[in-house]
């Protein structure tokens, strides 16, 4: 009857053990899926906030290729503001996309750059444009 007290003694022991382990292995998956709410939370966050800029940003850029049409008659210089438009928006649905897909450190990096091209490009089609008005209210073009 020994022998019998011996093997209940290590199921009760394996069982402990085992038991222990479980209490353990579900503590710690409560712990990363808490983790995992909150990241997803902060990303979701600044993707929001990310969509909103690049909205505002498109709608300046839509008005400026407005006030293109309407500065000069040339075709051509017309047709390249368009190209560089459409470029811009490809540009930005890649960075929306892009976004979507990183981790919460790099969606800062990815905004500041965005908005830096942006306006960058808006800039550079300002004094474009600027230099086309003053060629065709001076007669110089």
């Amino acid at each position: 009857m020994e022998i019998n007290n011996v093997f209940l003694g290590l199921i009760a022991l394996a069982v402990l053990v085992l038991v222990g382990f479980i209490v353990y292995f579900l503590y710690e998956l409560k712990r990363t899926l808490f983790s995992l709410i909150q990241c997803v939370e902060t990303i979701e966050n600044s993707v929001k906030a990310t969509t909103e800029e690049l909205q505002i940003t498109l709608k300046s850029v839509e008005k400026v290729s407005n006030g293109v049409g309407m500065v000069t008659s040339d075709a051509k210089e017309f047709s390249e503001s368009v190209r560089e438009i459409g470029k811009s928006v490809k540009r930005v649905s890649k960075a929306v996309g892009m976004v979507t897909t990183m981790s919460v450190p790099h969606l800062s990096e990815v905004r500041a750059g965005v908005k830096a091209g942006l306006g960058y490009f808006i800039k550079n089609m300002f004094a474009k444009q600027t230099k086309s008005l003053k060629e065709v209210t001076h007669g110089t073009a």
